[in-house]
């Protein structure tokens, strides 16, 4: 695991009565209650039906507007400065996120076709966060 100096916000990006997000919601308000993720990571929810939601949803540019509900992990440096945390690997084939997982940078996206389902797993959840932390420790 990381350095407990270390944090990590997850950006959520979700709208109002959807019921995929508000179940993202709750699995990852889960995870970051117990160890290890907890006080090192804290979630940040990003209603898409607001303005600061919307503008987060757009600077971020790496995530699809039909494949919400989705999560991008960001670092916060020394001054408190977020930076988003770039996928080492690229387009590699990923068994527990498969296709939605980022492409550019850690997170996850809904994935609707037959394949996905649309459900994002406790375990992608996971996945994503431990690549997180991973990423930035190496």
């Amino acid at each position: 695991m990381a350095d407990d100096g270390l944090k990590y916000v997850v950006h959520v990006f979700g709208k109002e009565g959807c019921a995929k997000c508000a179940m993202l919601n709750r699995r990852l308000d889960t995870l970051l209650a117990s160890p290890p993720w907890q006080g090192r990571f804290v979630k940040k929810y990003q209603d898409l039906g607001t303005e600061d939601g919307l503008m987060a949803f757009c600077m971020a540019q790496c995530l699809n507007p039909s494949r919400v509900p989705a999560m991008l992990v960001t670092q916060v440096d020394a001054e408190g400065r977020e930076s988003y945390i770039e996928n080492p690997t690229p387009g590699a084939e990923d068994p527990v996120c498969r296709r939605s997982r980022l492409y550019q940078y850690i997170g996850l996206q809904t994935d609707y076709s037959d394949e996905g389902k649309g459900i994002i797993t406790p375990a992608m959840v996971e996945a994503v966060l431990k690549e997180a932390d991973r990423v930035v420790v190496s």
